[in-house]
């Protein structure tokens, strides 16, 4: 058993779409590539999505010249409520953490609380900066 210490990071963000348009937005890669793991200034140069349980994603950002690769396998798919997916970017780190992406309808829209489990200590304000981000992203692509 590894000693390593590792962090729960929870980030939110309200849409003002349905939770079908946000769910169905994670999973196409089409669509994510525009917010998921996209920082100012960087290139998408690959993405694919196998939006099922036992597929996996791989997105690569190009950033300063330099290749990031952000990976992981679905575990649960329950549309439109509920995905749990791992993630890693090899890259920086052997670890991999486990992300759960609730959608609950609300009003109009719905609101959308990712919960990133198992987060290296050192990793886990910068994980939470990222992810704030990318859900302020995606409300602005999907909504």
């Amino acid at each position: 058993m590894s000693d390593e210490k590792v962090e729960t990071v929870v980030a939110q963000q309200d849409f003002r779409v349905s939770a079908e348009r946000v769910y169905d937005a994670f999973l196409d890669a089409e669509t994510a590539a525009q917010f998921l793991f996209r920082t100012p200034g960087g290139e998408m140069v690959w993405k694919e999505i196998d939006a099922r349980v036992g597929g996996s994603y791989a997105l690569t950002e190009r950033r300063g010249g330099e290749d990031v690769l952000h990976t992981g396998e679905y575990l649960e798919l329950e549309r439109p409520g509920r995905i749990v997916f791992t993630f890693g970017v090899p890259k920086y780190s052997s670890a991999v953490s486990t992300v759960e992406l609730e959608i609950v309808p609300s009003g109009d829209g719905c609101a959308v609380t990712l919960t990133n489990l198992g987060v290296p200590v050192e990793w886990a304000e910068q994980t939470r900066v990222g992810w704030v981000g990318i859900l302020a992203k995606a409300e602005m692509v999907v909504g």
